[in-house]
C-alpha cells in the first residue's frame, strides 16, 4: 500500500509540474478557442507517455531482480503474468487518479490570467 501512495505522490507531482510550466501555453490555447476536451487530452497523453516509459522499466528491472526476491514471495511466481498485469492495471489507474488534479487546474486556466503571468 506504501508502494501505491509513493507511486501516486510522485506521479501527482510530476503532473503537477508538468501543467504548472505549461500554464502559459494552455492559456494562450484556450484563448485560441481550445476546448477543455483538448486540454484533457494533451494532459493525460503526457501522463500515459510517462506511464509507459515507467510500466517498461518497472518491469524490464522487476523481471531481471525477479529471482532476488524469490524468497520472500509466497503463493506467487517472480515471473506471474497474472501478476504483472493487475499491477499494471492498479498504476493506470493510480496514474489516472493521480492526474486528476492538475487535470481538472489545466481545465480552469483563465486565458487572460495565464497571459499575465510570467
Amino acid at each position: 500500500m506504501l508502494a501505491v501512495v509513493l507511486a501516486a505522490t510522485g506521479v501527482y507531482g510530476v503532473m503537477a509540474y508538468a501543467v504548472a510550466r505549461r500554464t502559459r501555453e494552455i492559456g494562450i490555447r484556450m484563448a485560441l478557442g481550445a476546448q477543455s476536451g483538448d486540454v484533457i487530452r494533451t494532459v493525460f497523453s503526457r501522463a500515459a507517455v510517462l506511464l509507459g516509459i515507467g510500466v517498461v522499466a518497472g518491469a524490464a528491472l522487476s523481471l531481471a531482480a525477479g529471482s532476488l526476491f524469490s524468497i520472500v514471495l509466497y503463493g506467487v511466481s517472480p515471473h506471474d503474468p497474472v501478476t504483472y498485469g493487475l499491477v499494471l492495471v492498479l498504476m493506470a489507474l493510480v496514474a489516472a487518479g493521480a492526474c486528476w488534479y492538475p487535470l481538472r487546474r489545466a481545465i480552469g486556466i483563465e486565458p487572460t490570467t495565464a497571459l499575465r503571468t510570467e
